[in-house]
Formats: C-alpha cells, structure tokens, sequence
C-alpha cells in the first residue's frame, strides 16, 4: 500500500486506533538542501514503529522533529494533541519529560558510573529520594541485564552493553514515548539481535509508543508492527510491517528486499 500525504489517503493503518504523535506536511531544508519534504504520520499508541530508508535520507531529522529539537520550515508536529511549536517552552519542556530516547552510542555520562548515569533524569527532574530512585534505576537495569554492573564506567564496558544501559536510563521517567536512533549502529548480528529482542520484550512489558530510527532490515523484521519507509524526504510506504515487506512499490520493495535491481542506486 503506497501512500501520499493526503489526509484522506494517509488514513491507512492508524485509522481508528490511538496516536500520540501526529505529523501534517513536515518541510525541512537546511542550506537549500531539502531534507523532508511533506512528511505525514501518525504514530499508533502501545505499538512499535519502525523508520526505515538509506542512510542520510532524514531518519534522524524527523526524530529531532519529534521529540521537539528543530522547528520545522513548514507543517506541524503534535505531541499528545499539543502541537509542541505552539506552546510555550516551559510546556515543550514538560512534553519532551514524557520521552525518553536511546541515542546510537548510548550517549552516558564518561564521568559518570552507569548507576548514576541511569539515575541522572530522576536527580534531575523529580524529586524522589535517594531510596525510591535506587529502587527505580535496579529494577530497569536489572532489566536489561547490567545489576552487576553499576559501579563500571562507560569505557570499561561493551558497545552493547552502553546501548543496555543507554536503554535503561530511557526508562526510568517511566515515559510514555521512547525514540530509537539506530539503536542497531555499530552492533554486531548476534548483539544486534538481542538487543531486539530485549526492546520488544521491554514493550511488552511496559506498553506505549516506540519509535525506531534504522535502515538495518533485520531490526525492522524483528521488532515492527507498523513500518514506515522513507526516501529522498518523502514517506513512500506507511502500513502494517507484514504489509510493508510484501510490498509491490518498486523502491520499498528493492530496499527491504536488499536488491541491487531497481531505483535506488549508489547517489
């Protein structure tokens, strides 16, 4: 199902279900250089979506966009039914409480051991004591395998277990959206795997709106419920994940197939 940024036509998949993140005709340029170029998407409640496209085509842009870190040209980007560039800062501020993100290298505190690192969001913007936090940052690191490790800094540890606790410190302001930015960078197949495994199984969990930013196919197959694709600024595929890899759209289907045959190429 090949879809355009039509209200009517883009009803498809989030039609009837609750979203929480709302996209209409986002433009982005920077330089002149256009970036998204109309993006439309709902994103559904309790669901994992998956962005999908080549590298450098704006995966990580519309993630900014999101979470509130740039403005767009043109379009608006609805948090809860807020749009997050009609609100003041102080509101923007409280909305982007409500997220928490997995950055591709984890992006810990160096100074910091992963304990601390996991509490900081708690020390930072609550004011629960130091008991109830270390009951809150145990129970998410335990989660993802890494209780043994509190007192290791983040040089003393693996890629895969920086994204883990990465992932925990996402966790701990028990959000209600978290966002992925190829959280799959740098991983080798197997870890890779795992961590995947580890998101899903986290979802099941805890429930709420995952956004995963990757080109990596396998991730998408693992993780998605609903996957959308994008190219050159543009959304050329929304649906159902099992809709989307049976696709008949010649560019979805080269790049979730990993074809070398069809319209993307090496530009």
């Amino acid at each position: 199902m090949t879809i355009d940024t039509t209200e009517q036509q883009f009803a498809g998949p989030a039609a009837g279900l609750e979203t929480t993140i709302n996209l209409r005709d986002v433009r982005k340029a920077f330089n002149g250089s256009v970036v998204l170029d109309g993006v439309t998407l709902d994103f559904v409640d309790d669901a994992i979506t998956t962005v999908l496209g080549p590298s450098g085509t704006g995966k990580s842009v519309l993630l900014k966009h999101i979470v509130g870190l740039l403005e767009p040209d043109h379009g608006e980007v609805k948090v809860f039914g807020s749009d997050i560039w009609k609100v003041s800062e102080e509101e923007r501020y409280e909305l982007r409480k409500r997220f928490g993100v997995l950055f591709q290298d984890g992006a810990l505190f160096g100074s910091m051991n992963l304990y601390d690192n996991v509490a900081f969001p708690l020390r930072k913007h609550t004011d629960k004591s130091e008991k109830e936090i270390r009951e809150i940052v145990m129970s998410h690191l335990s989660e993802v395998g890494l209780e043994t490790a509190i007192d290791k800094a983040p040089n003393e540890i693996s890629g895969g277990m920086r994204k883990r606790a990465g992932f925990a410190r996402a966790l701990v302001m028990r959000p209600d959206v978290v966002l992925f930015d190829e959280p799959d960078s740098g991983l080798d197949p197997v870890r890779t795997k795992l961590l995947c495994q580890l998101i899903s199984e986290v979802h099941r969990e805890h429930g709420g709106t995952y956004i995963v930013i990757t080109h990596d196919i396998p991730s998408a197959e693992t993780l998605s419920d609903y996957v959308a694709v994008l190219w050159k600024g543009k959304i050329q595929q929304y649906s159902a994940a099992d809709v989307a890899f049976s696709s008949g759209d010649p560019f979805v289907r080269q790049f979730l197939g990993g074809h070398a045959e069809g319209p993307l190429g090496m530009d």
